[in-house]
């Protein structure tokens, strides 16, 4: 019996799909696609012939139909999800779905808004002494959030923090990280469709970020991030310190001896 193929579409650039993805997409009878939010040139990849089903318009079971029906006519079937599925992909729900079935299934990572987010600003969550922690998460709505993981909580931490799907709360969310702690002066800023042709990206701190949003006029497909890795202060790393060893570099001598 064939399986369900989950692959990460990747952050939007039709290239950022990883060779495998690609390959399983290429190959592929059916496909369902995460229609509102995956690149269009991604099905491009796919065989003239290949059906695709758009499953923004889709229920849960309408989805598993779908794809237990394919798999039963022993056809090679691609869930193509945004990003990486692993953060708000809700491949959990489906995966329990295909396991009452009798169905089996892979899972195919893909590259994260997030770290597309990072690489397009050039920038690094983790810098040596400044921050070295990353918080992902989301302003409470229409999905519940838990208490203990709300805004103002995990802001005490003043880790770097990327905050999905909360965009258009932008105000709320900028007053529960104050509330949290972090200072008006913390860097800020908020990435819209990351790696995609449209891309924009709004630079400020947790003073301004909100009225610059606005005046940009992006509300939702965006990433807030928050955190003193935006800033200028840094550190370099121990790991090409000339002075410092480890296990496949024993130091430099002095070339005075």
């Amino acid at each position: 019996m064939t399986v369900v193929s989950f692959v990460g579409a990747g952050p939007g650039d039709k290239d950022l799909i990883t060779l495998k993805g690609y390959r399983r997409l290429k190959d592929a009878d059916v496909v369902v696609y995460a229609g509102s939010l995956v690149n269009p040139e991604l099905l491009g990849y796919c065989r003239q012939d290949a059906r695709k089903f758009d499953s923004a318009s889709m229920t849960l079971k309408e989805i598993i139909d779908v794809m237990t029906n394919a798999v039963k006519k022993r056809q090679k079937v691609v869930r193509l999800q945004t990003g990486d599925f692993s953060i708000y992909g809700s491949i959990r729900e489906q995966i329990e779905e295909l396991r009452k079935r009798g169905v089996d299934f892979e899972c195919i990572p893909g590259v994260s808004s997030f770290l597309g987010a990072a690489s397009q600003m050039g920038v690094e969550y983790t810098v040596p002494e400044v921050a070295q922690s990353v918080i992902i998460t989301r302003m409470s709505g229409r999905t519940r959030v838990p208490e203990a993981e709300s805004l103002k909580s995990l802001a005490s931490h003043h880790t770097s923090m990327v905050i999905f799907l909360s965009t258009q709360s932008i105000r709320k969310v900028v007053r529960q990280l104050l509330m949290g702690g972090y200072s008006q002066e913390t860097p800020a800023a908020v990435i819209y469709k990351a790696t995609w042709p449209d891309e924009k990206v709004v630079r400020g701190t947790l003073m301004d970020i909100a009225d610059k949003t606005s005046e940009a006029n992006i509300s939702r497909t965006a990433l807030i991030m928050v955190g003193a890795f935006l800033g200028k202060d840094y550190t370099y790393s121990k790991l090409y310190d000339a002075a410092f060893t480890h296990t496949y570099r024993k130091g430099i001598k002095n070339v005075e001896e």
